[in-house]
């Protein structure tokens, strides 16, 4: 009998051959990679909020899509309450931000319509496009030029549907800000509207940490994601927007109506994770006043200085980053090398993810590490 694997292996091995074989690896060392921005994930007001629950009898698993049994009253009470604490007309809660992203992107855009996104955005933007019956447009990262022609370009072919603009606010390899006020003048001169992907801004950048977003939140034509399993220490994501926009996902939006609902738990956790972003602002300040200190000490070594918690260091080859990130995760520091797909050819790089999971005197032994490594 042949091997029904042979194609699977050989690409395996030529992965391997080019160092781009993934593996997992379980945590190791201090963290400078994780999305645990704010240090929630294992807060004790956290888990405290957790236990409660549990004993007044929350479930664990929700048993059901939402349109079955497995609509909760936590999910009910955390939607109305992301909608308040965000300033928009509605919230939906879904499993995570993978499937909240892709249920948005292949159900909303509707046939006849164009998609023009950033080349950076997320893998899961490209999935939900992939699923989507309207026309697409990438345009080159951060350009509202190139956006504005790949506009231009499709209505001169005869493209007379609605345009959806689709960025990241806070690119997640890169830790650059997109022009979101130069991006929403375009929406509003195109009568389009703006889907913002605020993954790795909600918790850390805003008001209260609603993200670098939230000056544009209760507009009609503004729909913005905020992913739960980052800064805010949970699971899950919220699709914030009109209510025109929960309701349609609800009715036609494959990825919500066939999926299992998420832990009414993990409800919990993120209402508890939105009144501490409210509650606790020394977070975010302790959590830039860490960019800071590590701004100064990694940009001698050739760090983009993002002024984010994201901080790429490029070391271009793949085997010379994995072998950079080996090293110094023996040394104790958590810090993993990112390589092609997820990042451009020629672009590996190590992602220094800053959290408060370290200290300052952290950054300081890890800066010092990545001297006596790189060299």
């Amino acid at each position: 009998m042949s091997d029904p694997f042979a194609l699977q292996s050989a690409d395996l091995a030529a992965l391997a051959g080019r160092a781009r074989l993934r593996s997992l690896q379980t945590r190791r060392g201090v963290d400078f990679a994780s999305n645990d921005y704010v240090a929630l994930a294992n807060a004790p007001r956290m888990r405290a909020a957790l236990r409660a629950a549990l004993d007044r009898g929350v479930a664990v698993g929700a048993g059901g899509s939402r349109l079955l049994r497995g609509n909760a009253p936590e999910h009910e009470a955390l939607e109305e309450q992301a909608a308040r604490f965000f300033g928009c007309e509605s919230a939906l809660y879904l499993a995570n931000g993978y499937g909240a992203n892709s249920a948005l992107l292949s159900t909303v855009p509707q046939k006849g319509d164009l998609i023009v996104y950033d080349s950076l955005i997320h893998a899961s933007a490209h999935e939900g496009m992939r699923l989507s019956r309207a026309d697409r447009a990438m345009a080159a990262h951060n350009d509202v030029q190139a956006f504005a022609d790949a506009i231009a370009r499709w209505r001169a072919k005869g493209g007379t549907g609605n345009v959806w603009i689709a960025v990241e606010s806070l690119y997640s390899m890169d830790g650059d800000r997109a022009p979101l006020d130069d991006l929403i003048a375009l929406a509003d001169a195109h009568d389009g509207v703006l889907m913002v992907d605020e993954a790795h801004a909600t918790g850390v950048f805003g008001p209260d940490g609603r993200g670098l977003a939230a000056h544009l939140d209760g507009r009609a034509n503004v729909i913005a994601l905020r992913t739960c399993g980052k800064a805010l220490g949970a699971e899950g994501a919220l699709v914030c927007g009109p209510q025109v926009v929960r309701d349609y996902l609800v009715n036609r939006g494959r990825g919500f109506i066939f999926s299992t609902a998420p832990s009414p738990l993990m409800a919990v956790a993120v209402s508890e994770a939105l009144r501490i972003c409210v509650e606790e602002p020394e977070r975010r300040e302790r959590l830039m006043a860490l960019v800071n200190r590590a701004n100064e000490l990694l940009a001698p070594l050739g760090a983009t200085v993002s002024g984010s918690q994201i901080v790429p260091l490029i070391l271009g080859e793949d085997a010379r980053t994995m072998a950079v990130s080996e090293a110094v995760q023996c040394a104790g520091f958590d810090l993993r090398g990112i390589r092609p797909p997820t990042v451009p050819i020629g672009t590996s790089r190590l992602r220094i993810s800053l959290t408060l999971n370290a200290t300052a005197d952290d950054v300081e032994r890890l800066a010092a590490c990545l001297v006596e490594v790189i060299g």
